[in-house]
């Protein structure tokens, strides 16, 4: 990582011709991320069963926590106090959050679907899984919701969001959106993404004024949030009206948006597609995230469509159930077939983990030893970060097309 820097900028290197790919920097107060990046998900200010310093040295260049789990647990004020999300982590690169908006929706609201890629029913805007209670209820003015820890009830607001961001004090933060899935109907979509527009001109007067409030802190970048689902148009007209929020907010002496995230359930098919609208409206010059996706043939859609970093927790969850990730597949180390396999986890990544066994890990995970989800977290997301990273050097080396397609080749030969 490089010195550090008082403001979030981007930077594009090189690009790829025929497609929006391209790699970049992001520079941060914490250092810089080399781009395209994926960014590993430490939720309630940890990857799960990991330590931060073996994060790093897998070669991640950023975390990113959730607003919302860190807000009902410590509280914000505890990780403000400790100097920031960074500091209280014992990270030292840069940070994300997000708003906390995906959760207060998936978790308060009990979604049958909330993060599908496919819509296989009508569209229902009451329909919630099975068994669940609808935790929380939207308004126009924010989220009331109870905890999914203790029923206690809590209010978001845009404001409130910001507020409990700058607390935690991460370089990247993302503006508060309303989370609609693939079963929302398209009424009430249209309704939301106005809402949600609403929310971030909210979100940049609160971040424009805490940023003067709390100028002894590290700089933040404050992104805005792309919803509209599976429709051209809803997707089209929020990328145009966030520039235009960005332009207004800086005519007045503001921050605007230092980047942006497209967010919502997306169709698996169309995910190209939906970027790709998003990105003919937004500019060129400023980074791009993808919430939540890290499926390697997604990633290199993503890629070739303008998406810069992405984050999930697939790669870690996956892991805790014994799913690895190798070059010729994805696989369960659980199965008996690795009972005396005295192989590594992949023979052709290097990585910490090479020094382990499948059957040690098949031994662990038997056992029901913490290491074994320890072990296999590591792997995974040393897999994913460097199909990114090897993406990047492609794009650079001019060499992508080939890297993408042998990779595609082997990985899903056995599907």
């Amino acid at each position: 990582m490089s010195s550090t820097t008082s403001t979030t900028t981007f930077a594009v290197g090189t690009t790829l011709p025929g497609t929006r790919a391209r790699t970049g920097t992001i520079s941060t107060p914490h250092g810089d991320i080399a781009t395209p990046a994926f960014i590993p998900v430490g939720t309630k200010a940890t990857v799960k069963t990991v330590l931060p310093e073996s994060v790093g040295a897998l070669g991640a260049q950023a975390v990113l926590a959730n607003a919302y789990h860190l807000y009902l647990q410590p509280g914000p004020e505890v990780l403000d106090e400790a100097g920031g999300l960074g500091k209280f982590m014992n990270w030292s690169g840069p940070t994300y959050t997000d708003s906390g908006g995906f959760q207060v929706m998936s978790l308060g609201a009990g979604f049958k679907k909330v993060i599908s890629m496919e819509a296989t029913d009508a569209p229902d805007d009451d329909k919630i899984a099975e068994g669940r209670e609808r935790l929380s209820h939207v308004d126009d003015d924010g989220v009331t919701f109870k905890s999914h820890l203790d029923g206690s009830r809590h209010r978001f607001t845009p404001e409130v969001s910001m507020q409990i961001q700058h607390q935690l004090g991460a370089d990247i933060i993302f503006a508060f959106d309303e989370l609609t899935t693939l079963m929302n109907t398209r009424g009430y979509q249209v309704n939301s993404l106005e809402r949600t527009r609403l929310w971030a001109i909210r979100c940049l007067a609160e971040h424009n004024r805490l940023s003067i409030e709390r100028s002894h802190r590290p700089q933040q970048s404050l992104w805005g949030v792309i919803q509209g689902a599976q429709y051209e148009d809803l997707r089209r007209k929020a990328s145009r009206d966030f520039v235009e929020l960005d332009r207004i907010d800086r005519e007045n002496g503001g921050k605007g948006f230092g980047g942006y995230g497209i967010g919502g359930a997306l169709e698996k098919q169309n995910l190209g597609t939906i970027v790709g609208w998003v990105n003919d409206e937004l500019p060129e010059d400023t980074p791009k995230h993808l919430l939540g996706i890290s499926e390697p043939n997604d990633i290199f859609t993503a890629i070739e469509n303008g998406i810069d970093t992405f984050d999930c927790v697939s790669p870690t969850r996956v892991a805790r159930n014994g799913a690895i990730y190798s070059l010729d597949g994805r696989y369960n180390v659980t199965n008996a077939r690795y009972r005396k396999d005295f192989g590594p986890l992949d023979p052709e990544i290097e990585n910490y983990t090479s020094q382990y066994s499948r059957a040690y890990l098949h031994h662990l995970f038997k056992a029901k030893e913490g290491l074994a989800a320890t072990l296999a977290t590591l792997h995974n997301v040393s897999f994913i970060v460097t199909l990114v990273d090897r993406a990047r050097q492609a794009i650079a080396d001019g060499n992508y097309v080939e890297y993408r397609d042998e990779f595609l080749r082997r990985y899903y030969a056995k599907a």
